[in-house]
């Protein structure tokens, strides 16, 4: 295949499809354990059957040892003349909303095509739990590209940032929004935004559909600034890509004792190290796509009507830049899939 991701595309879209059918139904149940065993297995279920070498170099479930497809595993059938691919993905980014039935739930996979002669990964697996992250749209990425490419709002006062962007943005602080998850570690950042003016959102869950809204058009959220989750991070980093915003992001530790056993053995340069999604997702191949389980600022949820589900997922491509936004109608009476743990088709 001269472009194996034109082709590949569309299965990571019936994964995150699958997964988020799946999962479904255990929205609201209080077991989100249960819910990301559920997509898991239907993602594994779908790349069982497609001829790819997929590495997992960006997993889940690792940070509350929940089930997960984790760090080194495999991804398809692993032909001999199969195209490689590094994969991140969280089968359920919004765990928590899911199992109390709150907004803000997908089923998210990022990849990048590896050439088959290449040692090197082609998506930098970051090995902190969490993560120091500002993301901004295309707006402000061009401009720091054009007139501060070396721009670092990790280490700058929010208060000043939040200026600079109004300026690029064209708008007053006061009509700046935004989006922050909603922690404690994340209360320094809240203060200053408030000191600073700017409109505030908060989101309980949902790392992922955060930190790309500053990268779509009509989200109406203009930065996203906090620490979260790293992997969610990387999974950022290929969505921005294709959407033309950005991300900084730096390893971040709650303690010395947590530093010591994450990042053991890595120089002290690295694990200082500001990284922009081109550090993250190298060369000019990324794939993301998502599908909504819940309703989020990215994507609607699965909505259930009669014997029918209708799910709502976006794809894009870095190398296009092209966005698509896939709306599927599914007749459960004869809606299957297949999933690993039983190595056969099962009813939704």
């Amino acid at each position: 295949m001269h472009d194996p991701e034109r082709t590949i595309e569309f299965e990571f879209v019936r994964a995150t499809e699958n997964a988020a059918l799946n999962a479904m139904r255990f929205i609201g149940q209080g077991d989100k354990n249960a819910a990301d065993a559920a997509a898991c297995d239907a993602i594994q279920g779908v790349f069982d059957l497609v001829d790819i070498r997929g590495e997992v170099v960006i997993g889940e479930g690792i940070k509350d040892k929940a089930p997960g497809i984790f760090l080194g595993d495999r991804l398809g059938k692993w032909g001999a003349k199969a195209p490689r691919f590094n994969i991140a993905l969280d089968p359920v980014d919004g765990t928590t909303n899911l199992s109390k039935g709150s907004p803000n739930a997908i089923s998210v996979m990022a990849a990048t095509e590896v050439p088959s002669e290449s040692q090197e990964p082609a998506m930098r697996n970051i090995p902190s739990y969490y993560s120091h992250k500002i993301a901004y749209g295309p707006t402000v990425a061009q401009a720091l590209s054009n007139e501060d490419p070396h721009a670092n709002f990790l280490d700058a006062p929010l208060e000043e940032t939040l200026q600079r962007l109004a300026k690029i943005l064209h708008k007053r602080v006061g009509e700046l929004v935004v989006l922050v998850l909603d922690r404690a570690r994340n209360q320094p950042f809240i203060e200053s935004i408030r000191r600073a003016g700017a409109s505030l959102r908060t989101i309980a869950d949902g790392d992922i559909t955060a930190a790309v809204a500053p990268s779509l058009p009509d989200s109406g959220i203009d930065l996203y600034v906090g620490i979260g989750g790293s992997p969610e991070g990387v999974l950022t980093a290929a969505a921005v890509r294709a959407l033309g915003g950005d991300i900084q992001l730096r390893m971040w530790f709650p303690n010395p004792e947590a530093k010591a056993r994450e990042v053991h053995g890595i120089p002290e340069k690295e694990v200082q190290t500001l990284f922009r999604s081109a550090d993250v997702v190298t060369g000019d191949s990324a794939i993301f796509c998502a599908t909504g389980i819940i309703e989020s600022p990215l994507l609607p949820g699965v909505k259930l009507i009669g014997h029918k589900a209708i799910t709502h997922s976006i794809l894009m491509r870095a190398r296009s830049r092209t966005v698509r936004y896939i709306r599927a109608v599914h007749d459960l009476e004869h809606k299957t899939i297949h999933l690993r743990s039983t190595s056969r088709e099962r009813a939704v």
